[in-house]
């Protein structure tokens, strides 16, 4: 099994084919996002020169998302972008958006741990799955908010009448929830 705590080192052959070192064989810009929604750090080098290219491609993956129009940065914030690269405030912005992600990402989680921790409902029955229910939304919208779901092995796919399916039962269930908590009420 692979060590996850390091990054997966993807390595760019002079063809600009991305080379999965762990797996060893070739991957895709979309496996990669999958590597990342997984969880996974990644590093990608140049063969030849050995540079870090790993932020060209991440914001190339960014690109991509945002030109099919799964639009997570909103255009205010993608001006203030490109004007933090002719200020001053360009020392300022790479600190303000790491610990805004960071109190994002512990915020989500401290909600779930109260969720549990402090909830008189949790001994109601069905509240695991609703609990669950409220993790995997929460896990779509940090790590799916680009409108792809996980396909297993597979990596990422499109969403499909499945998914949108999947999230009418989840409404309807949500909803039985709901009614019988206002009948304990």
């Amino acid at each position: 099994m692979a060590d996850t705590d390091k990054p997966l080192l993807i390595k760019r052959y002079a063809s600009r084919r991305l080379y999965n070192t762990e797996t060893s064989d070739y991957v895709t810009l979309e496996d990669i996002a999958g590597f990342i929604r997984d969880g996974r750090e990644v590093q990608i080098v140049d063969l030849k020169s050995g540079d870090d290219l790993t932020r060209q491609y991440l914001l190339q993956i960014i690109a991509e998302h945002e030109s099919r129009g799964e639009n997570v940065l909103p255009l205010g914030v993608l001006t203030d972008l490109v004007r933090s690269y002719t200020t001053q405030a360009q020392s300022v912005v790479p600190q303000f958006l790491a610990q805004s992600f960071d109190m994002l990402r512990e915020s989500q989680s401290k909600m779930m741990e109260n969720m549990t921790a402090m909830n008189p409902m949790a001994k109601m029955p069905g509240f695991e799955a609703l609990q669950a229910q409220q993790e995997a939304f929460l896990k779509a919208m940090t790590s799916g908010m680009s409108g792809w779901t996980s396909g297993g092995d597979a990596g990422a796919r499109p969403k499909t009448s499945e998914d949108a399916d999947d999230l009418d039962t989840i409404k309807r269930q949500l909803a039985e929830l709901q009614g019988k908590l206002n009948k304990m009420s």
